[in-house]
């Protein structure tokens, strides 16, 4: 409900955003949230014998997603460890869509679904690569001075 407001008020003109301060609060990380879960309900319904291959790649993997842009907010700090964690964010969720590929190919999703997980994370890395192309709108700055 509250993401619906969120959009109403950008549509009415109202882009004024709350700060980020969380990870909870970044919209990838809300978008990669809801992605994975989409992945689980999903992949409850592949077969059995996929169960210890699959399954649970496909959901290691978006799961990853989210734990890493968790630790990425945790990296601010350093541009480069930031960077870094960006691109781990970024690999699994390419990892997902090949997952999400074979599932389809399996007849495991239907192509519509296969198309929304895939649209869903071509958004993510979308956000991802825009926050490794400008860090410097994310990273905390040192305050301290040196003696």
């Amino acid at each position: 409900m509250m993401k619906q407001n969120e959009t109403a008020k950008r549509r009415n003109g109202d882009t004024a955003r709350k700060p980020v301060r969380h990870f909870r609060d970044l919209d990838v990380y809300q978008n990669a949230l809801a992605a994975g879960l989409s992945i689980y309900e999903l992949s409850k319904k592949f077969p059995a014998e996929e169960r210890y291959a699959l399954t649970d790649q496909i959901r290691r993997s978006s799961r990853s997603v989210c734990a890493n842009i968790a630790e990425v907010w945790r990296k601010r700090r350093y541009e480069a460890a930031f960077v870094s964690k960006l691109s781990d964010a970024e690999t699994e969720a390419a990892e997902t869509q090949v997952h999400a590929e074979f599932a389809l190919k399996h007849s495991y999703l239907s192509r519509d679904e296969f198309l929304e997980v895939d649209d869903a994370y071509e958004k993510i890395i979308g956000q991802l690569v825009k926050m490794i192309d400008h860090p410097e709108k994310w990273l905390i700055k040192n305050t301290r001075s040196c003696p």
